[in-house]
């Protein structure tokens, strides 16, 4: 590795990556699926001007496909199934803005991004209120201590009353909601927003298709009187009611946790978009030092270190590559610079270090704490791992989800062995499966196994058009695995119905058909070693 620089350059690139640090804003889009989180994704793009039409998820009236989502998969199904990363500059500052799967069944993933961001707008379908996979995501957020900006989106629809989703809210999150804006008209009926700051009125114009953005008309409350009589009276009565009630903003209240700023807006009309990137701007916190592995802080202005939490590879069909995305907690990241892998030691070259835009990529030379960089080609990077310079650090690691799915995978074509073997190497090592090998059933047919059996379509599916190794799946009995050892096997063995796989790390598992068949066994077979996989430990 390259000798450590003269110390005055040492204090200039720290100080480097706190003020540049100051000015980024790293955070995660969360919802059920089919709340809007792609749209949401593509309507910020377009307000800050970083593309010049939105596209829409299933391409209607002309609309392109979302940037986000890319995969075949995606376009067809009109959902997220894969991450995003977006970076682009809006006024002062850097946003990396992170989509996540909608899909509960990618839900390791989403929460595997939830460890690289700063914050977290928490998309809210004004009509269904706080769904499953919204509050799942939500209790991911309050355990890391996340604060989160709610956006009530689909208000061009017919939903429910603004007062009572308040309250769904309160109710549901033990967070108090503090509305920076509230509607004007009910929903289905949206005329435009009441800013709860100056008590102004915003009114919205529909745009064709809502490709682009929507033209924005700041009236007095006394021109908004005129305009729109009884329904602006009756958004300025509610507003006092909030204000009477004490849902009033409070900046340290908000990154504390115990408030959530809210905002009423329709990504697919482009309505009350650039309302939320100003408040991202304004509000959401800026990065911070972040403890490793053992509580200690590792302070921004010192030596470069980053995570990967994620790697994907088949983004770009022309070339094969692999990408593994990094979150930067300190110091400056510099394209080319040697860093030390944590996990093997070894020094790791970043010559191909690029910044993602959906799909699309551009060479990045330099960058700072709070953006994401993918690096290509890092066949050496698993996710959770950990890369520095000069002061080692090691952050916490991503664990695995207990997986409740399984199958056996065969090659439909014994000629593609290689690419077989290579394509199952390659999904195991993102995350998109895990991969148990069998003594029973030999390294030609391993497990996979899954949180969710959409990942076998999405695994099946890549076998085939992206590892040109088209496979074939039978599905197993179990939906419960077990941490095992090899003196528990013998008593593992008489019991029927009952497999035993490997993970790679060595690490034995025990597959049960259901809970009824793993407590049998625990009664026959008291001594035996069987503990339940613990669910992800999130950074």
């Amino acid at each position: 590795m390259s000798a450590a620089p003269p110390a005055g350059d040492v204090d200039r690139t720290g100080r480097a990556a706190v003020v540049e640090a100051a000015r980024r804003r790293t955070f995660a889009v969360i919802s059920h699926p089919d709340a809007g989180k792609s749209t949401l994704t593509e309507a910020l793009a377009l307000h800050a001007r970083v593309i010049g039409q939105a596209g829409a998820v299933h391409g209607k009236a002309g609309r392109r496909g979302t940037v986000s989502d890319w995969m075949d998969m995606e376009k067809a199904r009109g959902i997220s199934i894969t991450s995003a990363a977006l970076q682009f500059e809006y006024r002062d500052a850097v946003i990396n803005l992170l989509d996540t799967p909608g899909h509960a069944d990618f839900s390791e993933d989403t929460y595997r991004v939830l460890t690289a961001v700063d914050a977290a707008v928490m998309l809210v379908d004004a009509a269904k209120g706080l769904e499953t996979q919204t509050m799942k995501l939500f209790a991911v957020c309050k355990h890391r201590g996340i604060p989160i900006v709610t956006v009530v989106n689909k208000w061009d629809r017919p939903g429910k009353d603004a007062l009572e989703l308040m309250d769904e809210i309160a109710e549901r999150t033990g967070l108090t909601p503090t509305p920076l804006t509230w509607p004007v008209g009910i929903a289905g009926d949206f005329r435009g927003v009441l800013d709860r700051r100056d008590g102004t009125f915003r009114r919205f114009t529909r745009t064709a298709g809502g490709a682009t953005i929507a033209p924005e008309e700041q009236l007095t409350a006394a021109e908004a009187t005129a305009r729109q009589g009884e329904v602006w009276t009756q958004a300025v009565e509610e507003a006092e009611l909030l204000e009477a009630t004490g849902a009033e903003h409070d900046q340290e209240s908000f990154l504390g946790g115990v408030t959530t700023p809210v905002l009423f807006a329709s990504a697919v009309s482009n309505f009350g978009v650039g309302a939320l990137l100003d408040t991202l701007v304004d509000l959401a916190p800026a990065p911070t030092g972040r403890p490793d592995a053992d509580g200690a802080v590792r302070d921004l202005a010192e030596p470069f270190s980053a995570f990967v939490f994620k790697v994907q590879s088949g983004m770009d069909a022309a070339h094969r590559d692999r990408l593994a995305y990094i979150r930067i907690c300190s110091g400056v990241f510099e394209r080319g610079m040697v860093v030390t892998h944590g996990r093997t030691g070894r020094p790791f070259a970043t010559k191909y270090a690029q910044q993602v835009f959906g799909r699309e990529r551009e060479s990045v030379d330099v960058a700072y704490p709070g953006d994401v960089v993918g690096l290509v080609n890092a066949s050496a990077l698993g996710v959770g791992d950990t890369l520095f310079t000069e002061r080692p650090v090691a952050f916490p690691l991503l664990t695995t989800f207990a997986p409740e799915h399984f199958a056996v995978v065969r090659s439909r074509d014994t000629a593609k062995h290689k690419q077989f073997r290579k394509g199952i190497e390659q999904l195991d090592s993102e995350g998109v499966v895990q991969v148990l090998r069998s003594d029973r059933r030999g390294d030609g047919s391993p497990v996979l196994a899954v949180v969710g059996p959409m990942q076998f379509e999405v695994a099946t599916h890549r076998m085939e058009h992206e590892f040109h190794a088209p496979v074939a799946l039978d599905r197993l009995p179990y939906n419960l695995a077990m941490r095992t050892d090899e003196e528990s096997l013998p008593m593992i063995a008489s019991s029927g119905g009952v497999e035993v796989v490997r993970r790679p790390s060595g690490e034995l598992l025990a597959l049960f058909p259901d809970k009824w068949a793993l407590r049998i066994l625990q009664q026959r077979h008291p001594r035996a070693t069987l503990e339940p996989l613990v669910a992800a430990q999130l950074a």
